[in-house]
């Protein structure tokens, strides 16, 4: 459990304390909206910070809703391999992809978006509507309060923040801007498990006793660059200092940078947060702890990486202790998913099924004049919809801080190896000057200075 890896981490952790489109020749007529397309007009213009495997996924999602027009594409990697399953990524990769379809859509060939290598120049766009920040944890920050304060809508992809400082601020941001934010913690807009939590805020399993969540162990090798750990000359076209951004500055390796980010403390959590902003996020919504959080952390315990530059946990376990009693556990390696246990039943959901017991709670309907939960069927298009309406989203920046908090939480436990007692009102430890030290990180200037001129 203890290793060089996490000391050398928490000694420096503790005392560091757009043209929309050029047009073609002949303007055909689904460009100026018409045979049933929207007009170029009454589009959202859409940028994103972040040209990765996750960001092709969202863009994807993005182009087939006809209200939104992909403007803008930002990323400080031009073009590479080392994403997932070692394949190509950055944001030439991504512009094509995104002129493709626009070109196959509408008939003529488009230059349809513009590529940047600096987020900031993105935020001065005055035409740029809204942005999603589908950056590697340690850039979400200082992106989000930027953009924020530009009057931008944000679409922030999981685990939402870096550190549980960074997390209120984000959610302060955009309260005080009056932006619409979307976490991108899609497991809120399926059914599946939309349906565990009404059960379970209904009283349909009878009094909550315990949930779990399990999640996946391990740091695997998404992409293909876990071997490749020596010093290297930086790549052509791969702005590596830029990468690095906030976070303190280490040579480049191949292992280090792209989708294998998530497997070193300086960028992310690994397992506990990658998917943390998943399951302990439904957790949440079905004890309906949205705007709050646990007070206790125990029996935490952790294995961590031994690999020459990763050193997240590979293997995780603790306990949250709500106030009313409640104990939430998060686990790697079994019961994946999120069970709700109750005094008189449970239920579990994973992505596209859920079980309940005893059998008949499948057959009980919840009532108009019950709680029935926020129902989104699809995250992006719900963001949309909001930016539309000016409503809130289904998973707003403050439901998204709350959640990705439990699992900073454990991890600062499984750290020091200690038990924690927590107040999710102030959101500081009890009593614990070094668990404390843990909740925010020294930023590598300019950075630093940049993000505390944004705090609100």
């Amino acid at each position: 459990m203890k290793n060089t890896n996490r000391r050398s981490f928490l000694k420096k952790t503790a005392t560091a304390a757009s043209a929309i489109f050029v047009a073609p020749t002949i303007i055909p007529a689904s460009a100026l909206g018409k045979n049933g397309h929207v007009a170029p007009s009454d589009r959202i213009n859409l940028a994103f910070i972040g040209a990765g495997n996750q960001a092709e996924n969202d863009v994807g999602s993005f182009l087939t809703d006809d209200r939104v027009q992909i403007t803008t594409i930002c990323d400080v990697n031009k073009e590479s391999t080392g994403y997932w399953d070692g394949k190509v990524g950055g944001r030439e990769y991504i512009m094509r992809k995104v002129d493709t379809f626009y070109t196959e859509k509408f008939g003529k060939k488009y230059k349809a978006c513009r590529g940047y290598a600096d987020f900031r120049e993105v935020l001065n766009l005055k035409e740029v509507d809204a942005v999603e920040v589908v950056t590697p944890d340690h850039w979400h920050s200082i992106p989000v309060l930027m953009a924020a304060a530009a009057g931008k809508d944000i679409y922030c992809q999981k685990p939402l923040s870096l550190t549980v400082a960074e997390g209120r601020a984000m959610s302060n941001a955009a309260k005080k801007y009056n932006i619409v934010f979307q976490t991108g913690s899609q497991q809120r807009s399926d059914s599946n498990f939309r349906r565990i939590c009404e059960l379970t805020r209904n009283g349909r399993i009878g009094e909550l006793k315990t949930v779990v969540c399990g999640l996946p162990a391990g740091t695997p090798d998404f992409g293909k660059t876990g071997q490749l750990t020596q010093t290297i000359p930086v790549p052509k076209d791969f702005d590596y200092e830029m990468w690095l951004g906030p976070a303190p500055f280490a040579p480049y390796s191949p292992s280090r940078t792209h989708v294998n980010y998530r497997w070193v403390l300086d960028y992310s959590g690994g397992m506990v947060t990658d998917w943390g902003g998943h399951h302990p996020d439904i957790a949440q919504w079905g004890m309906n702890t949205d705007n709050t959080g646990p007070v206790k952390i125990r029996n935490a315990k952790a294995i961590w990486s031994t690999h020459p530059i990763w050193n997240t946990a590979t293997e995780f376990y603790f306990e949250c202790i709500y106030k009313n009693g409640v104990t939430l556990i998060v686990q790697s390696g079994k019961d994946f998913g999120v069970t709700f246990k109750g005094s008189e039943g449970e239920v579990w959901a994973t992505r596209g099924s859920h079980k309940v017991f005893p059998p008949k709670l499948a057959d009980t309907i919840i009532k108009e004049d019950e709680d029935q939960l926020y129902k989104s069927e699809n995250h992006y298009r719900n963001f949309i919809d909001c930016v539309l309406s000016r409503k809130a989203t289904i998973a707003p920046a403050e439901t998204g801080h709350r959640s990705i908090t439990i699992s900073h939480l454990g991890n600062i436990a499984m750290m020091l190896e200690q038990d924690l007692d927590w107040d999710p009102e102030q959101e500081r430890f009890i009593n614990n000057f070094a668990a404390n030290q843990l909740l925010s990180r020294q930023m590598r200037e300019p950075w630093g200075a940049i993000y505390n001129r944004y705090l609100v």
